[in-house]
């Protein structure tokens, strides 16, 4: 997103960007972890992953729709406040061997 932004884009027309490019990234791991789930690996959690897997596209689905209709009228400020705090807190929890 924040190249995006970096590249004269808009807020949402950025956000929108950032989502479009994991798209990829998603299904190929997805298309990697296929074939483990369907072999012998998968018995007894396929019905489990079908259900998380649901679950995860249906909360995607509205966090994508909220955060694109949050980025027409507002900044993304309060988002890389976030990414800085959280990433400070994961690199201390890596640091310090947590």
């Amino acid at each position: 997103m924040g190249g995006g932004l970096l590249a004269g884009l808009s807020n949402e027309d950025s956000a929108r960007y950032g989502f479009l490019l994991a798209t990829p990234i998603i299904l190929a791991a997805a298309v990697l972890k296929l074939p483990e789930l369907l072999g012998s690996e998968g018995d007894g959690v396929r019905g489990p992953a079908l259900v998380a897997g649901l679950c995860a596209a249906g909360t995607t689905f509205f966090a994508v729709k909220f955060l694109l209709r949050f980025f027409e009228t507002n900044r993304l400020t309060p988002f890389g406040f976030y990414c800085i705090g959280f990433g400070a807190i994961c690199t201390a929890v890596f640091a310090f061997g947590g």
